[in-house]
């Protein structure tokens, strides 16, 4: 609920769910048609084909639905599914699921149909006699059918006033279909023995010999196909929000009369009390009310060490309790959950980015209505000069057929399906093509800390045994007590004390101190470890040396456990999480592309500034929130940048969504990668580097092949009016076009990863990136 201060007219927010955009032009023209009404503020996203609507209160969605539909498009209201951030819901999904399947099924039967028509047209020893009405018979359904979905676009543009690729193909493949029915039917090319050679020389015949159906046909087919990768992209539109929402559970175990029962979680109300075992996801946001555990929120925030909790203390929804049994009463439920909130934050960074135009679609607003009235034209200069109305007629199909838009149709797919296929080799998903206007511009590069410069996971880094202690004695005792804890630094201990001194002695009693750490015997001894503060319990007091130790771990962010035994304190193991050896190189490849890297994690100011200086990074923003990550990023684009953001974590989806340019890790959760622009499947952030780069050279690509069609357009069309190319010499300089395109594209399989270039043994490596 907003306020407009002009009028003090309260505001609400209605989404719609728009259906039969074919192109970024439909967006816009459904979006001014909104903004024409009184009070409304529309914008339309043609990726994820919703309109987002500011009315007055109490304004009638009826109102909004009834002016698109006046457009020719659909709209209906979401299904209501109890929090903000489902909007497109399972129906939205099965809708897409529908038009993706009926696109294939055309594009099949197109391509079955059209190769023999094409191969006939193209090779004179195929065409056996009245091979013409073969190839009509195989055309028609392609025309008719296949097309459809132009030609009802064409018919909804014509009767708006407007004009689109989708008019182009329609009129050009009606106008090649008709031709060649009257050329069959009333001309010479369905006489017996009639063979259409294939040459490129120019032809002044009267054009009733020739038909054109190769020509309708071939150009359905290679336009379907570009439809059918881009619905195949499209489809995951809104996949964030449900990956989002999937994160939350969907039982809980609700205490009541003394007694656990289990209730679905929509039947959870503000107040129960309900339990959390180990190993299970907490169900709502609530306050723990008995027991004391670590909570990993690492799903939830991306951060790898846990938080110690206890009586009292606040939990988040979807975080996992990683260690004993929790009653925690709920104080929020549903679409207050902080889960919810970072969908709908996730959901209003997606809708607030700026709508990119299809270049195609926009210079095609203004190509294809002066191309038709060329065509017009040369018929009516054609028959004013005395020519018959025949080769008036050639002339105009010419200009339509040499004017259809097939290689502007595969100037972006094939471009993006080599660029993206090339991407998956090394490691790097691109969503689409609008992702890469983004790349070109982008000059700042904000990166997580947690799982994307560092790994993610604890590791015992430091051993530090007291004097006449033995290192292996102390990772066995200390590694065989740790053993028996769920902890996740507990188990980073054990991993490391079992990779270096083999199998690790079973306690033979074990005890959880709360908040402190450990205590048990093992091999005879009774083992403390966890805080200073348990060792102190026990009068066991660090060294000079142990407490010089454990404070410079602690300086540089790691985590310092304390382990004594008979009464002394035995040494200090550091546990911390590690900065991916290849790290370093990959802000070195950052900054050779022009880009300024910045820091970004919700750790404190000291580790967030160690890490940076070890991989190179200058400008660190420690102390975030995971909320507040998005604004961070928000500010970065008030102040003049464009801003790419590299995260793995649930908290980094809304900042990602707000971002010009999200990478997300694919070693992170699947909220933030559906979350990004571009998923990087390896983990390694040089992907990151390497993503920009061919997403960058995809965009040089696509440029090229579109000013490459526009500029073949331009400089044909004129020669086809002037009758010195007829339109089987048009049809064949057309397929050249595309061949150019698409070998055009195929260039970039040749693009080399430059992570590639710098792969080296682990050690290598590592010494490298810490030099």
């Amino acid at each position: 609920m907003s306020t407009d201060q002009s009028t003090g007219t309260n505001l609400a927010g209605v989404e719609l769910q728009i259906g039969g955009m074919t192109c970024a032009s439909c967006a816009n023209r459904v979006e001014r048609k909104l903004n024409k009404l009184d009070g409304i503020t529309a914008s339309v996203n043609y990726a994820t084909e919703k309109a987002s609507v500011t009315a007055p209160e109490g304004y009638d969605p009826q109102l909004l639905i009834a002016e698109v539909e006046k457009t020719g498009y659909t709209a209906e209201l979401p299904t209501p599914q109890g929090t903000p951030a489902l909007g497109d819901g399972d129906e939205g999904e099965s809708r897409e699921d529908a038009e993706l399947r009926t696109t294939r099924q055309r594009l099949i039967g197109s391509t079955v149909l059209a190769v023999p028509v094409i191969a006939m047209a193209m090779i004179p020893a195929l065409q056996f006699d009245y091979w013409g009405f073969a190839s009509l018979a195989l055309a028609a359904p392609v025309v008719v059918w296949a097309g459809w979905p132009f030609h009802r676009a064409a018919w909804t543009n014509l009767r708006h006033g407007t004009a689109t690729m989708d008019t182009l193909i329609s009129v050009g493949t009606g106008a090649a279909m008709i031709w060649s029915i009257i050329a069959l039917f009333f001309g010479t090319a369905g006489d017996r023995g009639v063979v259409h050679p294939f040459e490129l020389t120019i032809s002044r015949s009267d054009g009733l010999g020739h038909i054109y159906l190769e020509v309708a046909a071939g150009v359905i087919t290679f336009i379907l196909l570009g439809r059918y990768f881009e619905k195949r992209s499209k489809r995951r539109a809104g996949a964030a929000l449900r990956a989002l929402l999937e994160l939350g559970v969907k039982e809980v175990s609700v205490l009541r009369g003394g007694k656990e029962e289990r209730i679905s979680i929509e039947e959870l109300s503000v107040g129960d009390q309900f339990v959390v075992r180990p190993g299970e996801k907490i169900a709502t946001d609530g306050t723990i009310s008995s027991g004391s555990s670590a909570i990993d929120a690492s799903m939830l925030t991306g951060e790898s060490v846990p938080v110690e909790v206890g009586e009292g203390d606040h939990v988040t929804g979807a975080t996992v309790n990683a260690g004993g049994r929790l009653v925690v009463t709920a104080t929020r439920v549903g679409s207050d959950t902080q889960l919810a909130q970072m969908a709908k934050l996730v959901e209003d960074a997606q809708s607030g980015k700026a709508e990119i135009q299809r270049l195609a679609d926009r210079v095609s607003g203004v190509f294809v209505p002066i191309a038709i009235a060329i065509a017009v034209a040369a018929l009516g200069a054609w028959v004013g000069a005395g020519f018959p109305v025949s080769a008036g007629f050639t002339a105009a199909v010419a200009v339509l057929i040499i004017a259809c838009p097939c290689a502007l149709g595969l100037a972006t797919p094939t471009a993006l399906l080599v660029g993206t296929g090339r991407g998956a080799q090394m490691g790097v998903l691109i969503k689409g093509p609008e992702v890469l206007e983004s790349t070109r511009r982008v000059d700042t590069i904000v990166l997580d800390k947690t799982g994307t410069v560092t790994t993610g996971k604890m590791t015992l880094t430091d051993v530090i045994p007291a004097g006449g202690v033995d290192r292996a004695e102390l990772l066995r005792l200390a590694g065989g007590l740790e053993d028996y804890s769920e902890h996740p630094i507990a188990q980073a201990i054990a991993a490391g004390a079992t990779a270096e001194v083999g199998d690790l002695p079973a306690p033979e009693s074990f005890e959880n101190i709360e908040g402190k750490g450990v205590q048990g015997v093992v091999d005879g001894h009774a083992v403390l470890a966890g805080r200073e503060s348990l060792l102190a319990d026990w009068s066991q007091h660090l060294d000079e040396h142990l407490r010089s130790a454990k404070q410079a771990a602690e300086a540089e962010g790691k985590t310092a456990i304390v382990v004594g035994w008979d009464g002394a304190a035995r040494g200090v193991l550091v546990v911390s999480d590690q900065i991916k050896p290849t790290s370093a190189d990959a802000i070195r490849q950052f900054t050779d592309l022009g880009l300024t890297p910045v820091l970004l994690t919700g750790d404190n100011q000291a580790v967030a500034e160690q890490v940076a200086a070890e991989v190179g990074i200058t400008e660190v923003i420690a102390e975030v929130l995971p909320k507040d990550k998005v604004d961070v990023v928000a500010r970065l684009q008030d102040e003049g940048k464009v801003v790419a953001m590299v995260g793995d974590g649930v908290n980094d989806a809304p900042a990602l969504a707000q971002a010009d340019l999200g990478l997300a890790m694919g070693t992170g959760t699947d909220v933030a990668i559906e979350a990004a622009d571009i998923t990087l499947v390896r983990g390694d952030l040089r992907a990151a580097a390497d993503a920009i780069r061919l997403a960058r050279r995809t965009l040089r690509t696509i440029k090229t092949n579109l000013f490459w069609a526009f500029a073949y357009n331009t400089a044909a069309i004129p020669l086809a009016a002037f009758g010195l190319l007829n339109p089987m010499l048009a049809g064949a300089a057309m397929a050249l076009s595309s061949v150019f395109v698409v070998s055009n594209s195929l260039r970039l399989r040749a693009f080399q990863a430059k992570a590639d270039d710098h792969t080296a043994p682990t050690s290598d490596t590592s010494a490298r990136a810490t030099a």
